[in-house]
């Protein structure tokens, strides 16, 4: 899909949609429950969608009534999945199913797109040798077997908090305490933060024994329960940008009190505005886009904690020194650092590019409300965010779709 969008400032009130990451997180509780629960809040995102199906796939029976989901939970211990889960393009459904799989002691299969499965898994593959567990993986899908034992586990955490995560909702099943150990630095720990919040609306308990331990105690049970999806600040952020830009727009659904790290958008907006700061996106990563086009069309900016960027849905340090480049802008990518130099922004001669990657399609469009231009490959916002452009008109900003020629 290639849309058009016309120079303009935005002004208006709009919801934030609900969090994907915490979306992730509640549906799985749920259906790892003894009984049916609901959670509200559900947007259709393709993210989203890859975990209810992944879900099904393994037994769990979900009806969706608009934005509300019936999830009646399977032990999943016991579960043979009836077919190949279908993680898409979601590097969540992904990691939080690997552990969930092992539970038991049948093969199961994941698959989804190329890119996906170029994306680290190495941390499960050498935890799965580790125990003599099946862990076989190819271009195309991973397929695992266990069944997973209570223990000890070490893990690196500094490249990913998914696989924190997925362990976090399989551990708890098992006969047996658990330690998870994760060497430091940790990256996103707030992402471990909503994970624990998740499995405690479910009645399972988990906590920190120092700052790098989890204790988790084995033999628990998820509790049904009926749960609520918080608004997302990672998205809500692409439109608190465009009051940096000349707009006026208002966003409601966000809990002042959220444990969210991308919370902390609002702190390095205010930064970026006043001057050129240095910034860690290390525990923020899916800001970098929108945090890096602000730099651009502001007083500029170094970040550091950047390379996580390369394993996201695009190599996001590298896509937006390219995309910003048609603005006039001058990036600088190292492996661990991002320069960003400010300019006069121009119009762009040529179409953006959105790279299959939904944050950056939404940092593009963003911009281009300065600017006016095109972008090709839009649709990658359904990924997490499908009305992206009927919010951004609703704010007056005008989005036309545009055939492509034949």
């Amino acid at each position: 899909m290639k849309v058009k969008i016309t120079k303009g400032k935005a002004a208006g009130f709009i919801e934030a949609p609900p969090s994907k990451s915490m979306a992730h997180r509640l549906l799985i509780c749920a259906g790892l429950s003894k009984g049916t629960c609901t959670v509200h809040g559900i947007a259709d995102s393709e993210d989203v969608l890859a975990t209810i199906d992944c879900l099904e796939a393994m037994g769990v029976r979900c009806e969706k009534k608009g934005t509300d989901i019936t999830v009646t939970g399977t032990d999943i211990r016991k579960a043979s999945p009836g077919r190949v889960l279908q993680c898409r393009e979601s590097g969540s459904t992904l990691r939080f199913f690997v552990p969930l799989c092992l539970l038991s002691g049948f093969n199961a299969a994941l698959t989804g797109s190329e890119r996906l499965l170029e994306r680290p898994l190495g941390i499960y593959k050498n935890l799965c040798e580790e125990r003599k567990l099946l862990f076989s993986q190819d271009k195309n899908s991973v397929m695992v077997k266990g069944p997973l034992k209570a223990g000890k586990y070490k893990l690196a955490g500094n490249i990913s908090s998914q696989f924190i995560s997925g362990l976090l909702f399989a551990l708890p099943l098992l006969e047996g305490d658990s330690l998870l150990k994760i060497t430091p630095p940790i990256e996103s720990r707030s992402y471990i933060d909503m994970t624990i919040s998740a499995l405690n609306v479910f009645g399972v308990k988990v906590r920190w024994k120092d700052e790098n331990t989890i204790f988790i105690k084995g033999n628990q049970e998820y509790c049904a329960e009926e749960a609520f999806v918080e608004g997302d600040y990672s998205n809500a952020a692409f439109f608190e940008a465009l009051n940096l830009f000349g707009g006026n727009v208002k966003i409601g659904n966000l809990m002042t009190d959220s444990i969210q790290g991308d919370k902390v958008y609002g702190k390095m907006f205010k930064q970026l505005e006043s001057g050129t700061p240095i910034l860690n996106v290390s525990d923020c990563p899916d800001l970098g886009p929108i945090l890096f086009a602000v730099a651009a069309a502001k007083n500029g900016g170094v970040f550091s904690g950047t390379s996580r960027l390369k394993i996201k849905e695009s190599n996001r340090g590298e896509v937006m020194a390219e995309e910003l480049k048609k603005f006039g802008a001058s990036v600088a990518v190292y492996d661990d650092e991002i320069v960003i130099y400010p300019a006069k922004f121009n119009v762009p001669k040529e179409p953006l590019n959105g790279h299959n990657d939904h944050r950056i399609v939404m940092t593009e469009a963003i911009l281009l409300t300065l600017t006016g231009g095109t972008i090709e490959g839009a649709e990658a916002v359904t990924k997490s965010f499908p009305d992206f452009f009927e919010k951004l008109t609703s704010l007056g900003i005008e989005v036309e779709e545009i055939e492509n020629q034949q």
